[in-house]
């Protein structure tokens, strides 16, 4: 009985240390003359209010001086936080280590980035400086374990894949964005598609392998703005499967409020309604497309 009333005051207190160190948080937040100094020590105090939040205020503590541009600051915090151990690991200690690997890994890729970026000769690997090539080198190893734990991760995966193109390590950067956008064990992500368009696209990749994405984001999200370019690669293909394709495209969009003051997405069905006016059947397949939409299209007439 002893023990547990002890255990209940000390989770009393660290909750009161906890409330405070918020309080004084937010009081910071609205003082014109606050300092990150005046932060730092609030967030070193919390830390130290106990041990069940203390990675979660780590990475709080990075996230605000990342916020105040204080990349090195923010790394030095996380790479604290990520050699802290008490006790014996939690689960949600381990997934919060993993998230703090995953954002040092990607402040390492900013700094790398960033001094990329001041380099004379920044499109060329071998002006770099050995700072830098510690900088790629912690990033792209941790920025690669990522794909070991399926979730949304789309500014990781995004630096990982501009640090392999710099590399021009096109196919590995190829085969993590058909991972993200395809492994069954991540969850469904329009942007991982949307990624991996752009990248085709910059390495001019053939119409088909576009339109293979694009079809998938289609599915996923058929009000993107991407589909107005699904509809324009449908066109030029010239057959009747391509064309009806477009019709469908255009018209799901159409299907949405947004869409229906923009002439562009009326352009694309008007030529794909066009070009399906050689075929026999193309009336019947309009009615039928329009058979779901005449009660709020009433005097709409594409035949």
């Amino acid at each position: 009985m002893h023990k547990c009333w002890r255990t209940k005051l000390i989770s009393q207190h660290n909750n009161t240390k906890s409330f405070f160190g918020e309080s004084a948080l937010r009081f910071f937040t609205i003082h014109p003359k606050s300092t990150m100094d005046d932060y730092n020590v609030i967030y070193e105090r919390m830390k130290h209010s106990g041990f069940k939040h203390y990675l979660k205020i780590c990475l709080e503590h990075s996230f605000h001086s990342m916020l105040h541009g204080q990349i090195e600051t923010a790394k030095q915090k996380l790479s604290e936080a990520e050699s802290w151990r008490h006790g014996k690991e939690t689960a949600s200690q381990y997934q919060r280590t993993k998230l703090i690997q995953a954002y040092r890994s990607l402040l390492d890729y900013i700094i790398w980035f960033e001094k990329k970026s001041r380099l004379p000769g920044n499109d060329s690997f071998e002006s770099d400086s050995q700072g830098m090539e510690n900088y790629y080198r912690q990033a792209s190893i941790n920025l690669k374990e990522i794909l070991k734990n399926p979730g949304v991760w789309d500014p990781f995966i995004l630096s990982y894949v501009t640090m392999l193109e710099f590399k021009e390590d096109q196919e590995q950067a190829l085969e993590v964005l058909n991972r993200y956008a395809y492994d069954d064990s991540f969850p469904p992500n329009p942007n991982a598609h949307v990624f991996l368009y752009q990248y085709l696209k910059r390495h001019d990749a053939s119409q088909k392998k576009l339109k293979k994405v694009l079809k998938t984001l289609h599915f996923l999200v058929p009000s993107h703005e991407l589909m107005l370019e699904y509809s324009s690669l449908l066109l030029q293909s010239g057959t009747k499967k391509d064309d009806q394709k477009a019709v469908e495209v255009a018209l799901d969009m159409l299907d949405f409020a947004c869409w229906r003051s923009n002439l562009d997405v009326w352009k694309c069905l008007q030529k794909s309604v066009q070009n399906l006016q050689t075929e026999e059947d193309w009336k019947s397949f309009i009615d039928e497309k329009m058979a779901a939409r005449k009660d709020w299209w009433p005097g709409t007439a594409l035949h």
